[in-house]
């Protein structure tokens, strides 16, 4: 089977001032750790995998662990940053905004920014801030712009409010549970029909979602019935990092809307090795229209944005 060039929508970068920020803060545990990123480093894993252009954001932690100006600075230098690496191969990379989610105010200034100056793809946003799960009225003018904008918006797990469990790092459980917890939360506080235009990734294939959709659909719908929380969850898109394996694809494929399955591969904070074994077992995978998830559907979601080679 011939594969067709891919687009990686969730793919990051490690800025070396920023990976030294986050050691100089004691975050590089085993819950979130700071991998070393370089462009090259990055191309050439792009490159052997068949992977013709990659949306790079900034993982977690992101600034939120910092305050005031400190966060809003280090947010916009990573923007720049990042617009700076598109502008050098712009048919090899785009990127997500970050936003200083903590600051209403600050935040909506660097959408405008990052949209209107620096020609970003979409913005990442976090689930929860401080606690507070994108949902809440708090956000509210954040989502209304993103809305009038109709920005893509990739959702990206972090550690859960309360901090991760003894001797269970954060990423093994807790991320997937953040994402779930923020897909409620836009669905429960009727943000996804109000705010119709934004088009959300859910990371790693929406966590344990597809799983556990029938127990929660009356549940995740304002109208509190099952077949209104279908349709709501399946208005999600979803990447497919990390979420090939033969227990998670027929789920997955029987959940989501076909249209709405990317490609995505969490470089570099999935290793080359994970990254080449989930690659592999997804273009084994006889279930779902290839061309689709590693092309097609982005270059529909991104229309123009990356021409095929």
């Amino acid at each position: 089977m011939k594969i067709p060039a891919r687009i990686d929508v969730h793919a990051h970068i490690v800025p070396e001032f920023y990976r030294n920020w986050c050691l100089d803060n004691r975050l590089d545990t085993d819950n979130l750790k700071m991998p070393e990123w370089s462009q090259e480093r990055s191309i050439s894993f792009m490159d052997q995998a068949g992977i013709q252009a990659a949306i790079l954001s900034i993982s977690a932690p992101g600034v939120d662990f910092a305050t005031g100006a400190e966060a809003t600075n280090m947010a916009r230098r990573l923007n720049n940053h990042s617009a700076e690496t598109v502008d050098g191969a712009p048919n090899r990379f785009g990127f997500f905004a970050l936003l200083p989610q903590q600051d209403v105010s600050a935040s909506l200034n660097e959408i405008a920014y990052a949209f209107d100056v620096l020609k970003a793809d979409g913005v990442i946003l976090r689930p929860h801030v401080d606690g507070l799960y994108i949902g809440d009225a708090g956000f509210a003018p954040v989502l209304d712009e993103l809305n009038r904008r109709s920005a893509v918006v990739l959702l990206h797990p972090s550690e859960l409010p309360n901090g991760a469990a003894p001797d269970i790092p954060a990423y093994m459980a807790d991320f997937l549970l953040d994402t779930v917890r923020g897909a409620i939360s836009l669905m429960r506080s009727g943000a996804m029909d109000c705010y119709a235009n934004i088009k959300v990734i859910l990371s790693h294939a929406g966590g344990f979602l597809p799983f556990v959709a029938s127990r929660i659909a009356a549940g995740v719908s304002p109208l509190q019935t099952s077949e209104d929380g279908q349709r709501l969850m399946r208005r999600f898109y979803m990447d497919m990092s990390l979420s090939s394996s033969p227990t998670s694809l027929p789920s997955i494929s029987a959940f989501a809307d076909p249209a709405k399955l990317l490609l995505g591969t969490d470089f570099p904070f999935a290793s080359l090795e994970r990254t080449n074994e989930f690659l592999a077992e997804l273009d084994a995978y006889f279930a779902i229209d290839h061309q689709a998830v590693n092309r097609g559907n982005a270059e529909k979601l991104f229309p123009g944005r990356f021409d095929s080679n």
